[in-house]
């Protein structure tokens, strides 16, 4: 099939803190040296911002160094946190950790409430009034490889295609998007990134994840309380799986309430949209929201691994950079700043190569940035935290997290270094060996069923295309998953995108495709890796506003 081609100097996969902060450091770069460099952006979602999900607490240590002048451009970072309290959670109880025994490393002093959605689309003004191109709506479905497996750049998804497989009358076929590098960052768990892993033997250690699962709300004047910052750990996920709650008081009138669930979890009817819905109804989590209203949900994965679970960041013709490498700090429930600095530094190492005449090889001073910066210091200062949560539990292993950032902060850092013993589809157990977790109904009013909350999220896919999340082998979703898990799809999905139906009089999984919100957790928890999660038509997926 003949395709059209673009070329550019660099084409950036993700217009996410990274994606941006990379091409607007290239265009900087470019500008400084009266050079011309062409750059362009493509984003799976239907605006940029539509896909971004996080909590978020933005240290602004990566914007001062990009964007010095920030509050004059106008940067949507209008709520300071003015006040940080840590809770220690069971059923009927808070008990606030005093904020001097907090690690410093953990606190958030000098630190913005933001909405991760419109602070991505304040940096896509700032990147496109440099020259960048950005084309939201064009997900880029496939990596150009040529017969060395040098990367060439990447083919955008054909639009058009029917539920069949086959052309329908609108079909438009992706074009091809040639570059002299490729920058990849496309997020947790990215459908790209998971084939350069596989492909090119990028990450021998395995990445770990969390499900992060967030709703908007609307507040009483006299419940908001503009910059306060709550996470805690404990209930309602106590022993049986890794996690906490967070609540961002957002001005004017917004809290942002979500629950991050580590996926190393080992019960399968475990369900992380049912346990959020729960937290909410402890007593210092429902006063927060009483009275109030819903008016946003979404989910995405994160990934947890940290330093360990770094992977090759450079290849021939491009890297990884942000999430799509995994460089959030878990204690700090921090990733966006890093994010924006490994995009610098790719942009950075990608001028450079440019300038020099280079094109398709390993960017080699990538990585090596990257790990002598202040990227590479606060990843290794907590690279235990994560496989200590894991392998000692809540209590004992919250016990060694506080001690050890503590002795790092005194500059006392230990000889070892924790491994993460199995990735996270591993770590479940057969259903029959372990109790059915029973959830209440919502009442419509503080909880809420899946359907309601995916209205929230405005996901719109095109009907008529092929079903984006694939079976590799369709008959193991019922001979194992089902037989011997019992369908932890329906459960950990927090879309309602799997379900178990009768056809013929024989269970079969159905997929309601229409319903996904890419959050991926299908493509990371499946107990044999059977679901591979691919890129839908261009535009398709939520439509986050605020969140």
């Amino acid at each position: 099939m003949q395709r059209d081609v673009m070329e550019y100097d660099v084409v950036i996969v993700g217009a996410g803190p990274a994606g941006l902060s990379a091409a607007i450091r290239l265009k900087q770069l470019a500008a400084a040296a009266s050079a011309e460099i062409s750059v362009c952006v493509l984003e799976k979602g239907a605006q940029v911002g539509a896909h971004l999900l996080s909590g978020a607490v933005l240290d602004p240590i990566a914007l001062n160094e990009l964007l010095p002048d920030w509050r004059e451009r106008g940067a949507p970072l209008d709520t300071p946190v003015m006040h940080d309290q840590f809770l220690l959670l069971d059923e009927d109880a808070a008990y606030p950790v005093p904020h001097a025994l907090l690690p410093p490393m953990m606190r958030n002093d000098g630190n913005y409430i933001i909405s991760l959605t419109r602070f991505g689309q304040w940096l896509a003004e700032q990147a496109e009034a440099l020259g960048v191109e950005i084309y939201p709506g064009f997900p880029a479905a496939a990596l150009l490889f040529d017969e060395h497996d040098v990367v060439q750049g990447v083919q955008v998804a054909d639009a058009g295609v029917g539920k069949d497989g086959k052309p329908t009358s609108g079909y438009a076929p992706g074009i091809e998007i040639r570059a002299r590098y490729t920058l990849i960052g496309e997020g947790a768990r990215g459908s790209l990134t998971r084939v350069l892993e596989q492909r090119l033997g990028l990450r021998p250690v395995p990445q770990k994840y969390g499900l992060g699962i967030k709703e908007l709300w609307r507040v009483p004047a006299a419940q908001h309380r503009a910059g306060s910052v709550t996470h805690a750990l404990g209930w309602p996920l106590g022993q049986r799986a890794g996690g906490g709650l967070f609540v961002y008081h957002m001005a004017p009138d917004l809290v942002s309430i979500g629950l991050v669930t580590h996926l190393d979890y080992a019960n399968p009817s475990l369900s992380p949209f049912e346990e959020f819905q729960r937290a909410k109804t402890h007593p210092a989590i429902r006063k927060m929201l009483e009275g109030g209203e819903r008016i946003g949900y979404g989910a995405r994965a994160i990934s947890e691994g940290g330093w360990q679970s770094l992977p090759q960041l450079a290849f021939a013709g491009g890297v990884l950079m942000g999430c799509a490498a995994g460089m959030v700090n878990v204690p700090r429930i921090k990733g966006n700043h890093n994010a924006m600095k490994s995009g610098m530094l790719a942009a950075e190492s990608a001028f450079a190569a440019l300038q020099s005449g280079r094109q398709h090889d390993v960017l080699a001073d990538y990585p090596t940035a990257v790990h002598a910066s202040w990227i590479g210091a606060e990843l290794r200062q907590v690279r235990n935290i994560k496989p200590a949560l894991s392998r000692f539990g809540l209590i004992a292993g919250t016990l060694y997290a506080g001690a050890e950032m503590w002795l790092q902060h005194f500059r006392v850092s230990p000889p070892w270094t924790l491994r993460h013993s199995k990735p996270d589809f591993a770590t479940l157990r057969p259903q029959a060996s372990l109790q059915v977790e029973r959830y209440a109904r919502p009442d419509g009013v503080l909880t809420f069923d899946k359907a309601s909350s995916l209205q929230l999220s405005n996901t719109w896919h095109e009907a008529n295309q092929p079903v984006h999340l694939m079976l590799l082998q369709p008959e193991r979703a019922i001979t194992l998953n089902l037989q011997v898990y019992g369908a932890p799809e329906t459960h950990y999905c927090p879309a309602g995108v799997y379900e178990t139906v009768q056809r013929d009089g024989a269970a079969a999984l159905q997929i309601n495709a229409q319903n996904c919100l890419h959050c991926k957790t299908c493509d990371i928890k499946d107990p044999s890796q059977n679901i591979v999660w691919q890129t839908p038509e261009g535009g398709g997926g939520p439509n986050y506003i605020d969140l």
